[in-house]
């Protein structure tokens, strides 16, 4: 109550189980519904440098087009946040995840899905559309993370005794990391994580 004397916000809005996307279901609803969103963002925003932002990512062609946003493609924080108000439309959700990550934008280790490589047994957890979990399946066999790592160019050299502790028999395991002071920040819809945070620290604040 306190806070929301402050800082009035909407109740989060979830379910159980929670809403669960692909990453290529995520994608084709960019697609779909992403330019219409932005074009009625820009008849709403009076400043003129937001609107020309949003200009900027109506034009864009290829990669950077919202239109043409391909599966496998990589998604971006203002994409991400775009993606978290259409789900918010659609299905009412501001908690939700996003599964099946494209292998190629997951690290070496992350264990690619059995029934088609292109994908990885990964996901992300946000809250009103940003990020606040990252996690994935660990690849626990040691052959695969030298045939992995290979795929995607990375020099195990500097890290071998990493590998090497495989050797010893590891379990299949999975986890992730959790932003917590994020997860206070978005939960409570606060407008800046420093509100979250007991000791925040930036450029131009160490102590205390």
């Amino acid at each position: 109550a306190a806070v929301r004397a402050q800082h009035p916000f909407r109740d989060l809005r979830y379910r159980y189980p929670c809403l669960r996307l692909r990453y290529d279901e995520a994608m084709a609803l960019l697609r779909d519904k992403g330019p219409a969103k932005l074009a009625e963002k820009l008849d709403s925003e009076t400043d003129e440098r937001a609107r020309a932002r949003i200009r900027e990512r109506l034009d864009a062609r290829g990669p950077e087009s919202l239109a043409e946003h391909a599966d496998t493609e990589d998604m971006g924080t203002e994409d991400e946040k775009l993606l978290g108000e259409i789900v918010a439309e659609l299905h009412g959700q501001d908690y939700y995840i996003i599964d099946k990550f494209p292998a190629a934008v997951r690290p070496f280790y992350t264990m690619p899905d059995p029934t088609d490589p292109r994908w990885s047994n990964s996901y992300d957890i946000f809250i009103r559309g940003e990020e606040v979990t990252s996690g994935a399946q660990r690849v626990h066999d040691p052959q695969m993370l030298l045939d992995c790592a290979k795929e995607k160019g990375v020099d195990l050299s500097p890290i071998y005794s990493y590998v090497d502790s495989f050797k010893y028999g590891a379990m299949p395991h999975a986890g992730g990391g959790i932003g917590l002071e994020r997860v206070v920040m978005l939960f409570l819809g606060l407008p800046n994580i420093r509100k979250s945070s007991m000791f925040p620290r930036d450029p131009k604040r160490l102590n205390p």
